[in-house]
């Protein structure tokens, strides 16, 4: 045998060997439900929702019963798309009184080729792939029912009525010919028995799930399981595709401290209230520290100091998972890489808003709501496409800009009674799509409205919204709707990974704060709060006569009477912050980034009949060279265009820096330039599209913009926003008709943004990617993009003079700080590239001091002063 023939013999027996690994077949399938009482029922099952199933006594049980259709998926077990047998069967029993369409039973066969994790979300409606629902009813039926649509019976018999008086079990068995059946058994004896039921063999393709469905009307019906079993050779074991204890962590590294949240599912007292990182050390695995876990929100924080490691770690979360009286030790792996120090050039992907699916209320645009779910194209969790696209630019820092959590219909409504939970279990999803991703690439994750269960959101200081807990008016007030305890909740679930804060003095209620700054690769990040600080616009602006944002008044002119120059946006704190880090080179520091929830610009267009942005997802989607013919620009005060007086205080500090400014939100992709005085006096912003678009927002301004590039669309250029903010649009991800399926994802311009930081060459370039272009095929970012630019453009502002030529020797690119003597202000402060830098300033008039510092060592610093740009002779600097 030559070696070509072996290589093929060794790469086919190497492939049957992870095949089997991934995917074996299996005798019989017992669950076994632990004897603690806690929500989280075990690591091999979705529950739908998480508030709605608890483990009691050692059995499953279903708590709801106002909402039809819970489920609860097996994740490790799956029907195979082959022919074959397989049987599966359960114990039911009532546990409370049961009237009308109550039923409970099995689904099988549900998401038919889809993602497991997406299948293990079916549950409480109708729709493509939903699967089969075997189960008994109040009304005293064994039924086979196609779950794809609301009322096909395959088939049905009569079970006496009384059968739930008594624990029953139930059989749904498919033969070698796909035949299915069905059984019921209560005390050892056969009740009824549902048989040769006929269908097409890839109708039993799929996930398998137990059904819990109260009477919607009487709200009565709740069901108890035990001794669910699952066995045939149509049945696929999938050991890997588990969900806790622990579910995903995040992790920073800045200034040689490592921090790190571990995410663990929902508890009980009885559970181990501990878990254990563990790093690898020369293939040993050796424990460096434990935690306690915080509740609520079940996480777990890791912090270690003096991190100087020449290579890539492997860590685990060790977690000792009790069940019936034994206890086992489980692991969740990832990496910490090593600093990307000595590479050219830093990547930073950013997304925004985390719809998992499309659920729009057709009665908004005047359709019918049907309540049935199309779950081949509506569900668009756990967005692999994206995230297999991602992967190609091979980034270093990842940033999630907000709205991590979507309250309403991402997958379920917002369940405020059941907060926590109801949170949770959204939460978990974001980690069960985007948890391979964080587990080995830093991280940072800030909460925006949605997070924090807000349409919109004026934080004021952190105050306790009135009046009322959720309605409209006490969004508009300001402060927030839901509990201080629950908001803390949410924010150390999301935060808590990141460094330490700049001043963790709490806000109003003893809501925490997490604003920070963040130094990796040689590239300094400072992390905002958008949203905590800022004034609430309807009290400060009652001619406006505002509501959710917006002016009612038609006769209100938001360019000439919105400005409110006593509205906070950023809060003082935060601009001191934005102060000290932008004077701040220290360590590795090259270049700057400010990451926000939003841009410090509106740009957004509307119909000029329009007055709010709430038929934004009923605005007509145009072809690709399509215009909309009479949209003028929007005045949205949950935008960071208001107020304009703290709008312009950000963005002359952020300019300090030479900083960039990475944000979401806006759920359409752009690149700006500021402009303050005039035109690109300030720093270039990219705001990132949507991972998934529910308001598809658009910039189609009626005027061309000045200033634009030969050839490129008149909607680029120089603009005013709504607040008359200047603004250079360089390029707009405006939604089109873009003949990828779904229509529903695709046409409204979902992706995400990549930020390179060029180190060698000091030059930025933005991109902003649809979600279904592949690199790899050639596939290119949105039209307009990418844009690249040099990091001093970030202060484009004009100069009315030069101070003397700085040239240094000794050392190379020095930290040059430039301080108006006059105004006692810090002008700028930069890392220069090479050894000479001219220094620009703004008033001719007065006298200055330059600060030049080594930084590449013990820091060195030499002051110049008294400088002024009638001083001609050149400063030579040696160290």
């Amino acid at each position: 045998m030559n070696l070509r023939v072996q290589a093929r013999a060794l790469l086919w027996m190497l492939t049957l060997i992870l095949s089997f690994s991934a995917c074996q077949k299996q005798d019989q399938f017992v669950a076994e439900f632990s004897d603690t009482n806690r929500t989280w029922i075990g690591p091999e099952f979705w529950a739908n929702r998480l508030q709605d199933w608890k483990l009691e006594n050692g059995k499953l049980v279903c708590l709801n019963e106002n909402n039809r259709m819970r489920t609860l998926h097996v994740l490790t077990q799956n029907l195979a798309d082959r022919a074959g047998a397989f049987e599966i069967s359960v114990d039911i029993q009532l546990t409370e009184a049961m009237e009308g369409n109550a039923s409970a039973g099995i689904l099988f066969g549900a998401g038919a080729g889809q993602d497991y994790r997406q299948a293990a979300l079916i549950h409480h409606s109708y729709g493509k792939h939903g699967g089969l629902y075997a189960g008994v009813s109040a009304e005293g039926k064994l039924f086979i029912r196609d779950f794809e649509t609301e009322d096909t019976i395959l088939g049905e018999i009569k079970v006496d009525s009384q059968v739930f008086d008594q624990p029953l079990k139930l059989t749904v068995q498919l033969n070698e010919n796909s035949v299915l059946s069905a059984t019921v058994m209560s005390q050892g004896k056969v009740v009824s028995r549902l048989e040769e039921v006929s269908l097409p063999e890839e109708r039993t393709v799929g996930s398998i799930a137990l059904v819990s469905n109260p009477d919607t009307a009487a709200k009565k019906g709740r069901f108890a399981f035990d001794n669910w079993s699952i066995s045939g050779d149509k049945v696929d074991v999938f050991s890997d595709r588990t969900a806790g204890p622990v579910i995903g962590t995040q992790h920073t590294l800045d200034d040689g401290i490592l921090k790190m949240t571990a995410q663990l599912m929902p508890l009980g007292v009885e559970d181990t209230q501990e878990v254990e990182l563990e790093i690898q050390e020369q293939g040993e695995w050796k424990s460096v520290q434990k935690s306690q876990i915080d509740m609520p929100g079940f996480t777990s924080g890791f912090r270690l100091e003096n991190w100087e490691k020449e290579e890539e770690v492997p860590y685990r979360i060790k977690y000792l998972l009790k069940s019936n009286s034994s206890t086992k030790a489980t692991y969740y792996k990832g990496l910490i890489r090593k600093e990307p120090l000595d590479k050219d050039e830093l990547v930073v992907a950013a997304f925004t808003g985390n719809h998992n699916n499309v659920r729009p209320n057709p009665t908004r645009w005047g359709g019918v709501d049907t309540g049935k779910f199309p779950w081949d194209w509506g569900l668009w969790f756990p967005h692999t496409d994206l995230i297999d696209n991602l992967k190609q630019h091979q980034p270093d820092v990842l940033f999630f800009s907000g709205d991590q959590v979507y309250e309403g219909a991402s997958p379920t409504w917002a369940d405020r009674q059941n907060g926590t939970l109801d949170y949770l279990y959204k939460w978990y999803l974001w980690y069960w799509a985007f948890g391979d991703l964080t587990a080995e690439i830093p991280t940072i994750t800030i909460p925006d409205d949605h997070d924090v269960y807000h349409g919109n959101i004026w934080g004021a200081g952190g105050r306790k919204a009135a009046p009322g807990p959720y309605g409209g008016t006490a969004q508009d007030g300001g402060g927030y709707r839901m509990p201080a305890e629950w908001v803390k909740m949410v924010e150390r679930t999301q935060t808590s990974h990141m460094p330490d804060a700049f001043d963790p003095t709490p806000v109003e209620q003893g809501i925490g704060v997490y604003y920070t700054d963040f130094t990796y690769g040689g590239v300094s990040f400072a992390v905002l709060e958008d949203r905590k600080f800022k004034s609430a616009p309807k009290g400060l602006l009652p001619e406006a006569e505002v509501v959710n944002g917006w002016a009612r008044n038609k006769n209100f002119d938001p360019k000439k009477s919105s400005d409110a120059p006593e509205a906070v946006l950023l809060g003082q704190r935060q601009l001191d912050f934005l102060d000290s880090w932008a004077a701040d080179w220290q360590e590795h520091t090259q270049m700057k980034a400010v990451l926000s929830q939003t841009i410090f610009a509106d740009v957004v267009t509307l119909p000029r009949s329009e007055i709010n942005d709430a038929n934004f997802p009923g605005l007509e989607i145009y072809e690709k060279d399509g215009y909309a013919p009479d949209d003028v620009p929007a005045a949205d005060m949950d935008s960071n265009g208001w107020p304009k007086t703290g709008r312009d205080e950000a963005v002359k500090r952020i300019r300090k820096a030479f900083a960039v400014h990475i944000a979401g939100d806006q759920h359409l992709g752009s690149t700006i330039q500021y402009g303050v005085s005039e035109y690109l006096d300030a720093g270039f912003a990219l705001c990132v599209p949507s991972i998934a678009n529910f308001y598809p927002r658009r910039w189609f301004p009626g005027s061309a913009g000045k200033n634009r590039l030969e050839g490129s669309p008149i909607y680029t250029g120089d603009h005013e926003d709504g607040f008359g903010n200047m603004m250079t649009v360089h390029a707009v991800s405006n939604p089109y008709i873009s003949g990828k399926f779904p229509a529903e994802l695709h046409d409204r311009a979902a992706g995400y943004g990549i930020a390179r930081f060029n180190k060698t060459n000091r030059e930025i370039t933005f991109e902003n990617w649809p979600r279904w272009a592949d690199p790899s095929k050639g596939d290119k970012p949105y039209d307009g993009w990418p844009v690249t630019f040099s990091q001093e453009q970030n202060y484009g502002r004009k100069a009315t003079g030069h101070l003397p030529e700085i040239l240094v020797s000794g050392i190379t690119d020095p930290v040059i700080q430039v301080y108006n003597e006059s105004s006692q202000e810090i002008v700028y402060t930069l890392r220069i590239k090479g050894t000479s830098f001219a220094p620009k300033v703004f008033n001719t008039g007065h006298q200055y001091s330059v600060k030049v510092s080594d930084y590449s060592g013990s820091t060195v610093t030499q002051v110049f002063q008294g400088l002024s740009t009638k001083d001609k002779e050149a400063i030579v600097v040696s160290f």
